[in-house]
């Protein structure tokens, strides 16, 4: 007879300038989680990259400073689900947080007892959206996974994805793979898997050759 692996006791980190919140949080998820605090922002970043805790609960004050937080972690801790914690539930601050990286977005009103269910789920790689905020994001992902193409002399139409154009955009004007990287909001890894890619795609074997072809009189964007 089969049996179901227990779930894994998780590493939190909370943080909050609020002890009375940093204190909730830490008895809804006692004793399934270990909790440690944080108790602003760059005490919860310093102990983000020390301690790699598996999820990291924000609800720093502004909500604004939480989302750069958000982006900070992601980037140097990216084993990390980074939760961000809201007063109150806004579609753009939500918006905000996805595009720094978060891997949800909650009231801090949230029931207690569906809090160590975010946790697990958080570790399954799971979202934790409003829904009434889903379709926003699927629209936000249409449109980032839109395609456009490149067409070159002598190579015809060559299709690329819309972050890979980004990247392809920001090499034509000289940046750098960690200004890039600062740009996205993304790590110099994932930068250097676009520059690959758009080398293999346009059949060059550098980024200085990348640059040239795209600059080339005979090269024209469009559409897909």
């Amino acid at each position: 007879m089969s049996t179901t692996a227990p779930e894994r006791r998780a590493h939190v980190l909370i943080a909050s300038e609020r002890l009375p919140t940093r204190v909730g949080l830490r008895l809804a998820l006692e004793p399934e989680a270990r909790c440690t605090e944080a108790d602003d922002a760059q005490s919860a970043l310093d102990a983000a990259v020390s301690d790699r805790p598996d999820v990291c609960l924000l609800g720093l004050d502004p909500s604004g400073q939480s989302v750069q937080v958000v982006k900070e972690i992601v980037s140097k801790v990216p084993s990390a689900a980074v939760i961000l914690l809201t007063n109150k539930l806004d579609e753009e601050e939500f918006m905000a947080a996805m595009r720094a990286g978060a891997s949800g977005y909650l009231t801090q009103s949230l029931d207690p007892k569906r809090l160590p269910h975010v946790v697990q789920g958080a570790l399954r790689g799971e979202p934790a959206v409003p829904r009434r905020f889903v379709s926003r994001l699927l629209d936000e992902l249409r449109t980032r996974e839109r395609r456009r193409s490149v067409v070159l002399a002598g190579k015809g139409r060559v299709a690329l994805t819309a972050r890979e154009w980004e990247v392809a955009e920001m090499l034509l004007r000289s940046a750098s793979t960690s200004e890039i990287a600062t740009e996205l909001g993304v790590a110099s890894v994932t930068v250097r898997r676009h520059v690959g890619s758009l080398e293999r795609k346009l059949g060059v074997s550098t980024r200085a050759e990348v640059v040239a072809l795209l600059a080339a009189d005979g090269g024209a964007a469009t559409p897909a």
